[in-house]
């Protein structure tokens, strides 16, 4: 039976720790609780009590006693679900300590911390896992086994268009995501997703990047301009905010009122602020465009105020096209029940070879979270007797590296207004 500690116990944990306590329990036990809040770690362990986890309540450390956990409830993997720029800090000692890591995307937001992360891993010997459950959606495979199987030939360009929506987009600026220091922007923090499939879908990685991108949208200044001319900081409390259709209420919503309402006494951390106050300093309107290994050519669209969830990928080759376009359901995190963040309302594949009519490809699945991703992403991490994918899905350090470093590219090309080469910032080698 494996042992698995995690630290962050904030929105995303209870993916994890839900699944091994209900679909994963005579394979795994649940070992240890790490947060900077105590009340977070409660949450955490009413909830497993509520669904009668044999070991619950788990023991509670807190971050300062990050190594004392390791030492004292001897885990096998640590699972690190806590703010982006803090990834690096438990992924390089936790791997020092003698434990693999499965990390949330993104693995880190610079190329600094990213080095650190790989010459530990080469140094220790250990492993990390990064949980790119995109990956693991039925309609992403079946992409990725069309283009392997050479379905348009050589892959010349791709176009991909994301859309988030006024509910999960804005969410992003609600939270400590709206500082870019804490997550590298949405072109590190959300877009690690879309780059990994690139590189899953191309067998390759990026070379060169290019971007644009701005506030074009939320805060304060954009809204004036539209003609706002009442504000307020949070929601909780305000009456201004009763009339913005923005608003996060953390009253209404059970999980988010126990996480963070009544957390906020241990860190002054406000999950409901204002998506157009002041100190928001990521973009919400990105494009960026990237040469591969490859040689193809991806164009790629990020907006974060979008009246639809969901995003179309186009692929062009020498033997035809290949268009993926995907509505997912909208949701706000720790807002609903799990299983339903990022769930698919509708698919469709479709293949257009040249001189022939085009066909629909039929894809089977797609229940879960993450377009269907999600429940297949946990059974290869936790399962039991768990064989070789043949399409090579698991992510290790190497594939979170590439992923984040299209996104790392990006924002420097948003500084300087100039191509990037990606060797230049980090050269993998690899």
């Amino acid at each position: 039976m494996k042992r698995y500690a995690m630290i962050g116990l904030g929105g995303r944990s209870s993916f994890f720790y839900t699944a091994l306590a209900k679909d994963f329990i005579k394979t795994s036990l649940i070992v240890g609780f790490c947060d900077t809040n105590q009340t977070r770690m409660n949450v955490a362990n009413d909830h497993l009590a509520k669904l009668s986890y044999p070991s619950a309540p788990i023991p509670t450390y807190k971050a300062v006693d990050f190594d004392k956990m390791i030492a004292e409830t001897k885990p096998d993997e640590v699972i690190i679900t806590t703010m982006d720029r803090t990834h690096d800090i438990y992924i390089i000692r936790a791997l020092e300590l003698g434990c693999n890591v499965i990390t949330e995307k993104p693995m880190t937001i610079d190329e600094v911390r990213c080095k650190a992360i790989i010459d530990a891993v080469e140094r220790t010997g250990k492993k990390v896992r990064v949980t790119f459950n995109y990956r693991y959606a039925p309609h992403n495979t079946k992409v990725f086994e069309l283009l392997g199987e050479g379905a348009i030939g050589q892959v010349n360009s791709i176009h991909f268009e994301w859309a988030l929506n006024t509910s999960h987009g804005a969410d992003y600026f609600r939270r400590w995501h709206r500082d870019k220091r804490n997550a590298g922007g949405l072109l590190v923090h959300k877009s690690t997703h879309h780059f990994d499939l690139i590189n899953f879908w191309l067998r390759s990685y990026p070379v060169s990047v290019v971007a644009q991108g701005g506030l074009m949208f939320y805060g304060r200044e954009n809204a004036e301009k539209r003609g706002v001319t009442e504000f307020y900081t949070r929601a909780h409390g305000s009456e201004v905010a009763k009339k913005d259709p923005f608003a996060l209420h953390l009253e209404e919503h059970e999980q988010l009122r126990k996480m963070y309402l009544e957390a906020e006494h241990e860190d002054a951390y406000y999950r409901d602020q204002s998506v157009f106050g002041d100190g928001i300093s990521i973009e919400d309107t990105m494009g960026v465009l990237v040469k591969y290994a490859s040689g193809a050519i991806l164009t790629y669209s990020l907006i974060a105020y979008a009246p639809w969830e969901g995003f179309r990928a186009v692929f062009n080759g020498s033997k035809g096209r290949l268009e993926l376009d995907v509505v997912e359901m909208s949701y706000v995190n720790s807002g609903g029940e799990q299983g339903a963040e990022g769930a698919l309302e509708k698919c469709t594949v479709t293949l257009r070879p040249l001189f022939e009519k085009p066909r629909e490809i039929e894809v089977v699945g797609g229940l879960g979270g993450h377009g269907g991703g999600d429940p297949v992403l946990l059974n290869d991490l936790f399962g039991e007797n768990v064989g070789e994918d043949r399409f090579g899905r698991a992510a290790d350090h190497i594939d979170g590296a590439r992923s984040i470093l299209t996104g790392i590219a990006a924002n420097k090309s948003l500084r300087t207004e100039g191509v990037v080469w990606v060797k230049d910032i980090l050269d993998l080698k690899y």
